[in-house]
């Protein structure tokens, strides 16, 4: 993400922002951070855990209906949350509200052409088409970013944690035990490679 924008001493929007574990990461150089979410459970964490940062502020909202101003953010940041492609039209009209001139928005999601969680992705999201996907952003006038990353665990009981939580039980069950025959009880076993776009457009 630094490669593509900075944040220091800008006013940053995490939409969608969770229970709030990246606000702190943006807190350390912006100059607001302020923290969007739908579910008020999850706003009422991200608060706890950003409650002593004086300049971190999370708001009840979505990204159809962003609770800030026009021309307000510098820095849009949303991962794995609501802008999956088609169909998130409304909350890119909201972006081209709610970001400056100058500014920039940042969207992180699953790259399900590669990787072996892309393979994982596209047996239990078969419904999404990602040359679909990279039309829509490339047509809208974001760039695409391919980065390489991966899950390390500690143990196999929290990898297929993990796995059980992101997927369908049967698709789970079936990843799960393809990565076992593949590894048994390896130090690889731990690991799943993991590829992501990161999608950018400046305002």
């Amino acid at each position: 993400m630094r490669e593509t924008t900075s944040w220091r001493s800008r006013t940053v929007l995490d939409l969608g922002c969770g229970s709030g574990f990246h606000l702190p990461f943006f807190a350390t150089e912006a100059a607001q951070v302020i923290g969007v979410e739908p579910h008020p459970p999850l706003v009422q964490l991200a608060r706890r855990r950003t409650r002593s940062l004086p300049h971190v502020s999370v708001l009840p909202g979505t990204a159809q209906q962003v609770p800030l101003p026009d021309a307000s953010v510098d820095v849009v940041h949303a991962r794995w949350a609501y802008f999956f492609g088609p169909g998130c039209e409304p909350g890119l009209a909201e972006l081209d509200r709610v970001v400056r001139r100058g500014g920039t928005a940042m969207v992180i999601d699953n790259d399900a052409t590669r990787s072996t969680f892309g393979a994982w992705f596209r047996r239990g999201y078969p419904m999404v088409d990602p040359a679909e996907v990279e039309r829509f952003w490339s047509s809208h006038g974001w760039q695409r970013r391919s980065v390489d990353m991966g899950w390390r665990f500690e143990t196999h009981a929290d990898l297929e944690a993990v796995v059980r939580i992101e997927f369908d039980p049967t698709t789970a069950e079936a990843v799960l035990a393809e990565h076992r025959e593949r590894h048994g009880d390896s130090e690889a076993g731990l690991r799943v490679d993991y590829a992501v776009n990161l999608w950018s457009r400046e305002y």
